[in-house]
């Protein structure tokens, strides 16, 4: 999944006919104040990065007056939240709200179905509505191949008490809440609070909105608008990320891959993935190893694609040795791996005689990949060895090359 940042969302809401506040983006507080100026106060100044609570994490303030708004930006500009800083920030008119709602679309992962989830209190955690008040919560699964209509909005909308004007927008915006989801493939799509005005106006307050990675070659409005992989980060994604994850989409069709930085760490990591995987990856801890990333890939690569991940486990500053291990594979090419590995090498100019390599895979085909090896300075095993004990070789390698 893809985040989505609350701007650009936004966007996308408004030119399907769902309303929304005005709002700008601002690079600093002067900018800022000066935004603030032009919609009209009072204002709510947001921190624009792609998570969310950012209610509960102090990054969504007010401001009633120029001064404040750029005060209040300058304390959001300061912020970390959640280890992502922020770098803009997005001003909006404050609505009137009379009544908060909840509304979201999402995958019903026990259903295995499209769920739109409704409720007439909006403005706090879902989990928290319907752990305190489930009455007020109302859960409609959606089938795609059916759609979503508008007498299936209005009857969700009369059910959590909406009469009149409002009743008639809400259905809209249900309505369209559908078309959006759909049309930019999303994979979760959650307006709270969905605000109703004194006057029966609804307006999207506030958003959250994820897209399926996968599908991003199929909108061109979303280019460079939104970042594949960003729902797996917990920080903001570091440029060989970045590249590890446009190697994965050249060839989603075969295997997948996913690559993580680590703070420091010296040994280049590669694994197949799965709970083998992070045992290996705790045993190189638990031998005083440091890895310095945590690369994994499953399904059937081609040696493309393993080309692509070794040579970005090798591009890290400060990466020292190889280890690939891998549990016994029945759904992948041991040949083809290995052919990835020694391209990455030879395309790196690196010596495996003189950079400890160490590789542990088993499985298909591992016959032509122990002849692959040969003779190319890596040390190759089968499962004649064990996770631990290739974890044992790769560090007494390296003590022996670097007497660390």
């Amino acid at each position: 999944m893809a985040r989505v940042l609350e701007n650009v969302g936004k966007d996308l809401l408004k030119k399907n006919g769902i309303q929304v506040p005005e709002f700008q983006v601002a690079e600093n507080p002067a900018q800022a104040r000066q935004a603030a100026d032009q919609i009209g106060y009072p204002v709510v100044v947001k921190a624009l990065v792609p998570i969310g609570k950012r209610g509960k994490a102090g990054a969504v303030k007010f401001a009633s007056d120029g001064a404040e708004a750029e005060k209040v930006a300058a304390e959001l500009f300061g912020m970390t939240v959640r280890n992502f800083p922020v770098e803009r920030v997005l001003v909006e008119k404050k609505v009137a709200i009379a009544q908060e709602l909840y509304a979201s679309i999402t995958f019903d992962n026990t259903e295995r179905s499209l769920v739109l989830i409704a409720s007439s209190e909006g403005g706090v955690d879902i989990e928290e509505i319907a752990a305190r008040s489930p009455e007020k919560v109302v859960k409609h699964p959606i089938d795609p191949r059916k759609g979503f209509e508008q007498y299936e909005a209005k009857e969700i909308c009369s059910g959590l008490g909406l009469q009149g004007k409002a009743l008639q927008k809400a259905t809209q915006v249900l309505w369209r809440l559908y078309r959006v989801f759909a049309r930019y493939e999303a994979t979760i799509l959650e307006i709270n609070p969905l605000a109703v005005t004194a006057e029966g106006e609804v307006v999207a307050a506030a958003i959250l909105m994820g897209v399926d990675d996968d599908a991003l070659y199929r909108q061109p409005e979303l280019a460079d608008k939104v970042e594949a992989g960003s729902d797996r980060a917990w920080r903001p994604l570091t440029p060989l990320e970045k590249e590890m994850i446009a190697v994965d989409a050249a060839e989603s069709y075969r295997g997948t891959a996913r690559y993580t930085e680590m703070d420091g760490g010296d040994i280049g990591f590669l694994c197949g993935g799965g709970g083998g995987s992070l045992l290996v990856y705790d045993t190189l801890l638990q031998y005083g190893a440091q890895p310095a990333n945590y690369t994994e890939f499953g399904g059937n690569p081609t040696e493309v694609k393993v080309c692509g991940l070794v040579k970005g486990v090798l591009s890290k500053p400060g990466v020292k040795s190889f280890f690939m291990d891998a549990n016994i594979t029945n759904n992948t090419q041991t040949n083809l791996v290995a052919t990835g590995i020694i391209m990455a090498f030879q395309e790196k100019k690196i010596d495996p005689n003189t950079f400890p390599c160490v590789v542990r895979l088993a499985g298909v085909n591992e016959k032509e990949a122990r002849e692959i090896f040969s003779g190319t300075g890596i040390d190759y095993y089968g499962d004649d060895v064990t996770m631990e004990d290739a974890v044992g070789v790769i560090v007494n390698k390296m003590k022996q090359v670097y007497g660390e």
